[in-house]
């Protein structure tokens, strides 16, 4: 079995060893030593004083082997983006031009530059070991999140956004970062992929402030704007069966996708109940699976059947309590793994809006 908890320092060579595997394009789980180690302090300040409000708290999780501990996978989610150092972001508008002399009418993709203070929530550092892309590993690696988002909601901005990385190639190079930001950072793409998470100073000081008009661009540029790397495609239908939608968001470095979805209106946070733990057996539970999470005294949570009682108890099998280290009396919240077949997401927003 896999559990899910909070990362410790005690992950950290176990983590760089992971973050090598990503390559290049997963901002937020950098192969930097001293960044990581940062980024463990901050989830483990935030995790200790969770807010009645957010104010861009960082939680990171990871996914081990329950019986040999072992880090097989990392995702996150942020409070609240923005602040002292805003998200940046390019908004993709159509710009509708027109001449009766030419007889000309059409319209034509825009790229605005966008620098959010006051940003939504965001769920990122995702990554799975390849050797465990399997038995709903990365699914669940993937929604838990949204468990937790459900547990303490006050602590999360009302709308959720994920970038996914954009397309780049094996060696690292973007067409879009080649026709766009190159000419302006004077850095290669991994250069200007890690940077972002040092300090994003240099963004201000350099990226253009003017608009981009997509037809100027190269067509290998054109064609990756708003496209999603091969690898995270699996990831992006996940999210849009919770709910998200793509936005008219793109990256700035690669012009990877943005999807969105309102928090209350996410399948997972939706659909999840809580319930008291009744009863704890050996036998055999027939139900879908479900991601179960046990709050106190940490978040921990794994996935596996579960007999629901009554509205408010349920029944689990000795070995998923033992990894959740819980016993009767304690208290979960469940959600399942997948979406029911009549289950439809209620997100109402459309592809052009922004966030």
């Amino acid at each position: 079995m896999v559990l899910i908890r909070p990362v410790s320092l005690a992950d950290l060579d176990q983590l760089i060893g992971l973050a090598e595997q990503a390559g290049v394009g997963l901002t937020t789980l950098p192969r930097d030593r001293d960044l990581l180690r940062k980024r463990i302090l901050k989830s483990h300040r935030s995790i200790e004083n969770i807010p009645e409000r957010p104010g861009g708290e960082s939680y990171l999780f990871v996914m081990q082997e329950a019986d040999s501990e072992k880090i097989v996978g990392a995702s996150g989610v942020i409070t609240k983006v923005g602040g002292f150092e805003p998200f940046y972001a390019y908004r993709l508008e159509n710009q509708t031009i027109d001449s009766q002399f030419l007889k000309v009418h059409k319209q034509i993709q825009v790229l605005h530059l966008v620098r959010e203070h006051d940003g939504p929530a965001e769920v990122g550092s995702l990554f799975l070991s390849p050797d465990y892309r399997k038995k709903d590993h990365g699914r669940f690696l993937q929604l838990v999140r949204f468990l937790f988002i459900a547990e303490y909601p006050q602590a999360f901005e009302p709308v959720v956004v994920s970038e996914l990385r954009g397309v780049i190639d094996a060696e690292g190079h973007s067409a879009f970062w080649d026709a766009v930001g190159k000419h302006f950072f004077e850095i290669d793409f991994p250069k200007a992929d890690y940077l972002s998470v040092v300090n994003k100073k240099f963004i201000a000081d350099l990226m253009p402030t003017h608009p981009i008009y997509v037809p100027l661009l190269p067509p290998a540029a054109q064609r990756v704007i708003g496209k999603v790397h091969e690898s995270s495609i699996p990831a992006l239908k996940n999210l849009q069966a919770e709910g998200f939608t793509i936005s008219s968001m793109v990256d700035i470095f690669d012009a990877g996708a943005c999807v969105s979805c309102p928090r209350d209106e996410i399948r997972t946070v939706r659909q999840s109940r809580t319930a008291i733990v009744e009863q704890i057996s050996g036998d055999v539970i027939d139900s879908p699976t479900q991601m179960i999470g046990s709050f106190t005294p940490t978040f921990r949570a794994t996935i596996g059947p579960l007999r629901i009682l009554a509205p408010d108890r349920i029944g689990l099998n000795a070995q998923v309590a033992d990894v959740l280290k819980i016993s009767v009396g304690s208290s979960i919240r469940y959600a399942s793994l997948r979406p029911a077949p009549d289950s439809q997401p209620t997100s109402k927003r459309n592809s052009n809006d922004s966030d």
